[in-house]
């Protein structure tokens, strides 16, 4: 069959800009008002339109084609013999992973003196090369752990940097949880549960922040880490339970005690969410799928 190349790509400040404010001279107004330059953040844009292009130039001219909007991955449907390339900033990787279901995905950084490049490590002069090495099989991939939540009722949500469970408002969450054996109540700021892909994130943070011997999983573990925020000791709550390792098959168990306010979302995309009810029951683990990261040549 012949590969089909879905590019995918989030809108520049510049065309967040010009939808809100209409206008290149309404933007600019806009902007000065608050000493800023307009015409910075255009030539931004316009530099990275121009790598876009000339990365579309190289996709071979018998494939197949689409492109994707960030905001539009919920509503496209990929196929299984997809080649992705994410042009863009890591963030949008993170996005995308919970999508796919082990289709190489080509990270292509346009701005390396912005980004990391974590997530998007190749450079758009390799696109093309790249491109052909994941349809021949012979790309150098990287195979980076994801983390499911499953409730009882058969929802499902897929991150690849954490899983967040905790309360709405981000007031204090109430529930039970059970590892290894060992279950108690708890009100905390909510738990995380970190791959090896998010522990250069937020669960970096979270661990820097407290004394635990439970290591940070690297990306390509089958092995997550997860961490209680700010568990409170009381008459009805413990602390026991607030850090540890998941190996795969060796999930995290945890009950709602919270009415209608406790939220599970990933990879701090709290729009995407899944309600955590009272009585409800969790499961946090690592999930089956990965994501399939090509590497630089």
């Amino acid at each position: 069959m012949v590969p089909r190349l879905v590019m995918v790509r989030r809108k520049s400040d510049y065309q967040l800009l010009l939808e809100r404010h209409g206008t290149h001279e309404q933007a600019r107004f806009f902007l000065k008002t608050r000493d800023q330059d307009v015409e910075e953040v255009r030539e931004r844009h316009e530099v990275v339109a121009t790598l876009h292009a000339q990365v579309s130039a190289t996709i071979p001219s018998t494939w197949r084609r689409a492109q994707v909007e960030r905001a539009d991955l919920s509503r496209f449907l990929f196929e299984p013999e997809d080649i992705v390339v994410a042009f863009g900033q890591d963030g949008l990787v993170a996005n995308l992973a919970k999508y796919l279901s082990g289709q190489p995905v080509i990270g292509i950084n346009p701005e390396p003196q912005r980004n990391d490049g974590v997530l998007v490590p190749c450079r758009s002069e390799q696109a093309g090369a790249l491109m052909r090495a994941a349809a021949a099989g012979s790309a150098t991939t990287q195979h980076r752990t994801m983390v499911e939540a499953r409730l009882d009722d058969g929802q499902r949500l897929v991150a690849l940097n954490e899983i967040f469970v905790g309360h709405r408002s981000h007031q204090s969450a109430r529930y039970q949880i059970g590892w290894q054996g060992t279950e108690e109540r708890q009100s905390s700021s909510g738990i995380v549960v970190t791959t090896g892909t998010g522990a250069t994130g937020w669960a970096r943070s979270i661990h820097r922040l407290r004394f635990t011997k439970v290591s940070l999983p690297s990306p390509e573990e089958r092995r997550l880490a997860f961490f209680v925020r700010e568990a409170f000791p009381s008459v009805a709550t413990g602390t026991s339970v607030t850090d540890g390792e998941l190996r795969e098959g060796e999930p995290l168990d945890v009950v709602s005690r919270m009415d209608g306010d406790g939220v599970i979302f990933g990879d701090g995309i709290e729009d995407d969410r899944l309600a955590f009810s009272w009585g409800q029951r969790l499961s946090v683990g690592v999930a089956p799928e990965i994501l399939s990261l090509v590497l630089p040549m």
